[in-house]
């Protein structure tokens, strides 16, 4: 355990040594809530959808979670060009524990986000349900964290190449992120593109932290939970068993 603990404290204190990040990752999901929630605001009360500033402040928290939990994996990257990872390899230890203790780490720097983002959006106006809520969306805020730095983990085990990862990283990111339900309603849409948001994971998670803050699901608080779960299992038990193989 304590292999795990050291590179899970490394990875926070290394988040919050580095201010620029910390300002990056919070200025990424404000400019989209500016551009995106309340440019589009008007037109979806128009169309009788109610507040979508409020509907959107799940698409920032997601989004912030989902970047950070999967870019998590480039930091293998640099700590196998710069040789860090080659001496952590090395030492007498499982590198499942490693692994686990990078995939924990990054995880809950990325909880930390989606919770500065969810505080920064009761300033500027989002209102939930009740307090009791918050307990419930914490519990998806660390799923989501934990099976996307996995698979940012798994992924970055098989490459070598930073630039490599960064176009992968997009080409799954993008989508992910734009089909999961987080800026438009899943009810009623195209069969093909229902499956596609349906099949995306982080469909999930969204409509679990917007069920847990608003007290309405798409989906269902069980389906919502036992995918995400599942897929952080999978994921995990994936990522271990890559990263276990990863040369020095």
């Amino acid at each position: 355990m304590s292999v795990i603990y050291i590179l899970w404290i490394r990875q926070l204190k290394r988040y919050f040594r580095s201010k620029t990040r910390i300002v990056g990752a919070l200025g990424q999901p404000m400019l989209f809530l500016l551009a995106l929630g309340y440019g589009l605001g008007p037109v979806f009360e128009r169309a009788g959808e109610g507040d979508y500033v409020q509907f959107f402040f799940f698409f920032i928290i997601s989004m912030s979670i989902l970047f950070t939990s999967m870019f998590n994996g480039i930091e293998i990257i640099w700590d196998r060009q710069f040789g860090f990872l080659k001496e952590t390899l090395v030492a007498p230890v499982s590198r499942v524990r490693i692994m686990l203790g990078r995939t924990l780490g990054g995880a809950t720097v990325a909880v930390l986000q989606g919770l500065m983002i969810l505080g920064i959006s009761l300033l500027i106006g989002f209102r939930f349900e009740s307090l009791s809520g918050l307990p419930v969306a914490l519990l998806f805020m660390i799923l989501i964290a934990t099976l996307f730095t996995a698979l940012g983990t798994a992924i970055a085990s098989l490459l070598e190449d930073m630039h490599g990862f960064q176009l992968i990283m997009n080409f799954l990111v993008m989508p992910l992120f734009f089909l999961s339900g987080a800026l438009f309603p899943i009810q009623n849409l195209p069969p093909a593109l229902g499956m596609v948001v349906h099949f995306n994971p982080l469909s999930y998670g969204v409509d679990g932290l917007r069920g847990a803050l608003l007290g309405t699901y798409d989906i269902g608080f069980w389906t919502n939970f036992n995918v995400l779960a599942l897929g952080m299992v999978v994921l995990v038990i994936i990522g271990a068993y890559l990263f276990s193989k990863i040369e020095v």
